[in-house]
């Protein structure tokens, strides 16, 4: 049963009904707000899927947080795969494993985004004042006026909502962003990666048989691109290739299936007798682009928020897209437990709060796909890599390798960033002049970690 709110007794209107969208509207029934959430797409539970868009989740900590935080974690980790760390392909053929963390519980979590949207709008709905209308557009907000205009894509009847409080979960090309820029002094910049992604699928073989390993994230590191492989629960896998727009090996130079066929079997070729009819499903499938979206305020006045990639929309290469969306959620219901009836105040502390902590898993992400790519097969960095894992067994509540302080911490994304550096020196001077980590001058180590971490 519902209990209305004490703060309002207007619905909250969220646009968009995507993973950070379903997850809020969730959030806010378990509150007893009425919500009213309008989605351009139509209802996936009953349409079919779009080819090329459904690229898997990582789950971590912080998402799991949140879904624990409304009693949907056991029914969305019953869906998930966990993975215990990356395996590298070589060129040559050459496997190797690296861990993501050395405790048994520091996986993450290979979810498929459709079946967890889907789960996720099912749970919402089960709440009594929730709706969701599919096929309905946001087509512009009058701010002044506090209007919502959506469109029906069925049949381009367009209608006008009021609203007290409108939450835009809309992606990161949110129409809601787009009617914030007409308040004025509304802070925003996009940052394309001059590398674009694709997908492609792996079957299951025969019986549901995983083709490779399933417990672990495949990468095929190649320096200015790569190739990814996520396992899902019917034994296929969700590749992804990362690749420039332009220049020699681009998008815009595989022009011809020879071409593509020709260029996968040089770079991927234990991949390549895994994926029927590749070329077709390489032309078949949309070339996606790849966008850092940073702005401020996400607020205007007491009535509207941006929230997830709206408000912060970041690449895929640290796996914290989703994570972060759902750590939102997280952070405004406790805004909400502190602050309301003012929505004002939960607005403006929920943004001051969270963009420090955005712009930094931006930033780590970014640098995430160069280590991906480049990084993970350089003796230098798999000699750091390896010397850190020892100072954290050292040191355990010290020093926390970066990636298991936002996969497997809490802790706030900028004073992970802020740490990861401190530590990222450490390790550059500790392996400066050796070449195995059984050369490790531990007294100096002892040292640099009491005189740099320890006074935090």
């Amino acid at each position: 049963t519902i209990h209305h709110s004490p703060f309002t007794s207007s619905p909250i209107t969220l646009i968009g009904a995507g993973l950070v969208g379903s997850l809020l509207a969730v959030f806010l029934a378990k509150r007893g707000f009425r919500v009213e959430v309008y989605e351009r797409r139509p209802d996936m539970r009953t349409a079919p899927a779009g080819a090329g868009r459904s690229i898997n989740m990582a789950m971590s900590t912080r998402g799991i947080h949140a879904l624990k935080q409304v009693g949907l974690d056991e029914e969305i980790m019953a869906m998930a795969i966990p993975l215990a760390g990356r395996t590298i392909h070589l060129v040559e053929g050459d496997m190797s494993f690296q861990p993501y963390g050395q405790k048994e519980e520091e996986v993450i979590y290979s979810v498929s985004r459709a079946e967890l949207n889907k789960a996720l709008i099912t749970a919402a709905e089960k709440y009594e004042g929730v709706r969701f209308h599919f096929n309905e557009r946001c087509t512009g907000v009058a701010l002044r006026t506090g209007v919502v205009y959506v469109r029906d894509e069925r049949t381009d009847h367009t209608r006008s909502i009021p609203l007290q409080q409108l939450i835009g979960t809309d992606g990161s090309a949110s129409a809601v962003r787009t009617a914030l820029l007409s308040a004025g002094r509304f802070d925003i910049s996009q940052q394309y990666l001059d590398h674009g992604y694709k997908e492609l699928t792996i079957p299951p073989g025969p019986g549901g048989t995983f083709m490779l390993a399933s417990n672990t994230l495949h990468i095929w590191p190649r320096g200015l691109y790569m190739l990814i492989a996520l396992p899902n629960p019917d034994g296929s896998f969700t590749c992804t290739l990362f690749f420039p727009h332009e220049g020699e090996y681009s998008f815009s130079s595989l022009s011809t299936p020879e071409k593509v066929l020709d260029f996968f079997s040089h770079q991927f070729s234990d991949a390549v007798p895994l994926i029927p009819n590749l070329a077709e499903a390489f032309f078949a499938n949309p070339t996606g682009n790849l966008v850092t979206v940073k702005c401020f305020p996400w607020h205007y006045q007491n009535s509207i928020l941006l929230m997830g990639d709206a408000a912060h929309a970041i690449v895929p290469f640290f796996g914290q897209g989703m994570n972060c969306g759902f750590e939102d959620c997280t952070l405004l219901d406790e805004c909400i437990e502190q602050y309301g009836p003012d929505w004002e105040r939960i607005f403006e502390v929920f943004g001051k709060l969270r963009k420090e902590n955005v712009d930094a898993i931006a930033d780590m992400a970014l640098t995430n796909y160069i280590e991906m790519r480049d990084r993970v097969t350089d003796p230098a960095f798999l000699l750091q890599a390896q010397a850190g894992l020892l100072l954290e067994q050292r040191y355990p509540d010290l020093f926390i390798p970066k990636y298991s302080m936002v996969s497997f911490h809490r802790l706030p994304y900028a004073e992970a960033l802020r740490r990861a550096d401190i530590q990222e020196s450490i390790l550059q001077q500790l392996c400066a002049s050796i070449t195995s980590v059984e050369e490790i001058d531990w007294p100096s180590a002892d040292r640099l970690i009491k005189e740099r971490l320890i006074k935090d």
